[in-house]
C-alpha cells in the first residue's frame, strides 16, 4: 500500500503536503515503535506471577536478545533508505533486488546468530552474575528464544522494505497481532500446561514466525520473483557498510548510557534506582522522536533518488521543525510533572528526590535530543550514514573521557549524570544540523 514518489510540484513542495505525508507516516511509525518492546512485556507479565527467579532470568535473556535485535536494526533503516530512492528515481529492477538482499541477509544473520547464541547461551547469561536458579531460568528461555532469531531478523528486513515503499500501516498491523497471538498461546502454555519459563519462550518463537512469514508475504510484490535470482554482491556490501555504520552508532548510544548507568551504581542506591526510572522515562519519550526521525528515511530517499535537491530541503527542515516542536512540548510536560512522576514507580522519599532532580534535567535535554534524533533520521535518508557512524564514536568518546573524569568517577549523583546526559544531545544537535546543512547547500 505504498504511495508513489512525490513529484516536485508547488503542491508537493508546500509545508501543507510534506507534513501530511510526514504524519500519515509517522503515526503507524509510532504504534509500530510501541508494539516492538511487547513481546518481552508480555513474557515479562506472564512470568512475572509465576516467580522472582523466572522473572529474574527472563530479563537476563531478555537484555542479551535486546542487543543482538539492535544490531540489525540497519536492515530496516538502510533497507528503507535505499529503496525509497530506488523508487525516486523510478528504478524498480534495483528496488527489488534491495528488497530481495535484504530479506536473505535477514536470514542469513538470523541464523548465524541462532547458531553461535545456542551454544552460547550458558556462558552469556551465566556472566551477568545473577543466582544459580535465575541463571538456570536465563538459559533455558534463551536458548530456545534463539530460534525466534531469524524470523526477528526477517521482520525487522522486511518492515524496511515495506517501509521504503511508504507502507508503515501493515507492519503496525502485523506486529500488533502477533503480539496478541503471543499471548493467547503464553498463557495456557504456562498455567494450563505447566511449562513455565519455557512455555514463554516457545509462544514467543510461534508468534515471531508467524509474523515474520505475514510480513514476507505482504513484502512479496516488492520482491520482483518474476526474474532469476542471483546475488549481487555490490548491493550486499553496501547493505553491509551502512549496516556497519549505523551499528558504530547504536552501540555508541548503548556504550554511553551503560557508563551513566556505572555512574550512578558509584553513586549509591537510592540514585542508581532514580537512575532507571529517569532513564525508562527517556526510552519511552525516545519512542515518539524516532516516530518522527524513521518516516524521513522514506521522504529523504525519494525525493533524493528523484533528484529534487528543493523537496530534500523542504522535508529536512519539517523533519526538524516538528521534532523541535514535539521535544519543547516533551520537555514542558515532564518539567511540569517532574515531582509527581517518581510517585508512580517508588515510595521511597530519597529515591523521589534524586529521580525529580534527574527528570529535571531530563526536560532539559529533550529539546536538543528531539533535534539530534530527527537529524539522524535525516542523514539516513539522505544516505550519510558513514558520517553518523564517525560522529557517534567522536561523541562518544568525549562523553566517555567527561563521564570518567577525576572528577567525577567516583560518582557524581543524578544531577550531575544527566547533565552530562544533556550536553551529549546539544553536541549531537549541533553536529546533525551543522552536517545537514552542509549536504542540502
Amino acid at each position: 500500500m505504498g504511495s508513489s514518489p512525490a513529484e516536485a510540484t508547488p503542491s508537493s513542495l508546500s509545508r501543507q503536503h510534506v507534513d501530511r505525508r510526514l504524519f500519515r507516516l509517522a503515526l503507524p511509525a509510532l504504534g509500530t515503535l510501541a508494539v516492538e518492546p511487547l513481546y518481552v512485556a508480555t513474557d515479562t507479565a506472564i512470568i512475572g506471577r509465576v516467580g522472582a527467579e523466572e522473572l529474574a532470568g527472563l530479563a537476563a535473556a531478555g537484555t542479551i536478545l535486546a542487543l543482538i535485535v539492535a544490531g540489525t536494526n540497519f536492515l530496516a533503516y538502510g533497507t528503507t533508505e535505499r529503496i525509497a530512492s530506488a523508487r525516486g528515481a523510478q528504478n524498480e529492477a534495483r528496488s527489488g533486488a534491495f528488497a530481495q538482499h535484504a530479506l536473505l541477509l535477514g536470514v542469513i544473520i538470523g541464523m548465524l546468530a541462532c547458531a553461535a547464541l545456542v551454544p552460547l547461551a550458558s556462558s552469556i547469561v551465566s556472566l551477568l552474575g545473577a543466582g544459580p536458579e535465575a541463571t538456570s531460568h536465563g538459559i533455558r528461555y534463551l536458548t530456545i528464544a534463539a530460534f525466534g532469531l531469524p524470523a526477528v531478523v526477517v521482520m525487522v528486513a522486511a518492515q524496511g522494505v515495506l517501509r521504503g515503499h511508504a507502507d508503515y500501516r501493515r507492519p503496525f498491523v502485523v506486529l500488533m497481532a502477533s503480539n496478541i497471538l503471543n499471548a493467547v498461546i503464553e498463557i495456557p502454555l504456562v498455567f494450563w500446561a505447566d511449562l513455565s519459563i519455557t512455555g514463554s519462550a516457545v509462544s514467543t518463537v510461534i508468534a515471531q514466525y508467524v509474523g515474520a512469514i505475514w510480513l514476507v508475504i505482504i513484502a512479496k510484490p516488492h520482491l520482483r520473483l518474476g526474474r532469476r535470482f542471483s546475488v549481487q554482491s555490490a548491493i550486499v556490501r553496501d547493505l553491509l557498510r551502512v549496516g556497519s555504520d549505523l551499528g558504530v552508532r547504536v552501540f555508541s548510544m548503548l556504550a554511553i548510557f551503560t557508563a551513566s548507568t556505572v555512574l550512578a551504581a558509584r553513586s549509591g542506591d537510592a540514585v542508581l534506582a532514580a537512575h532507571q526510572i529517569v532513564n525508562g522515562t527517556f526510552l519511552l519519550l525516545a519512542l515518539c522522536l524516532d516516530a518522527i526521525s524513521i518516516p524521513a528515511h522514506t521522504l529523504l530517499g525519494e525525493s533524493r533518488g528523484s533528484g529534487h535537491l528543493e523537496l530534500q530541503r523542504r522535508v529536512s527542515s519539517r523533519v526538524y521543525f516538528w521534532s523541535g516542536v514535539l521535544g519543547v512540548a516533551l520537555a514542558i510536560i515532564i518539567f511540569a510533572s517532574a515531582d509527581v512522576l517518581p510517585n508512580l514507580f517508588t515510595a521511597d522519599e530519597s529515591v523521589k528526590l534524586a529521580a525529580t532532580d534527574g527528570l529535571r534535567f531530563l526536560a532539559i535535554a529533550l529539546i536538543p535530543g528531539a533535534i539530534a534524533f530527527g537529524g539522524d533520521g535525516v542523514l539516513i535518508g539522505l544516505s550519510d550514514s558513514r558520517f553518523l557512524g564517525i560522529a557517534a564514536f567522536a561523541h562518544t568518546a568525549i562523553m566517555a573521557l567527561a563521564l570518567f573524569s577525576e572528577s567525577i568517577r567516583t560518582g557524581p549523583g543524578l544531577s550531575g549524570i544527566w547533565a552530562l546526559l544533556a550536553l551529549w544531545m546539544v553536541i549531537r544537535a549541533l553536529t546533525v544540523t551543522a552536517r545537514s546543512r552542509v549536504l542540502l547547500r
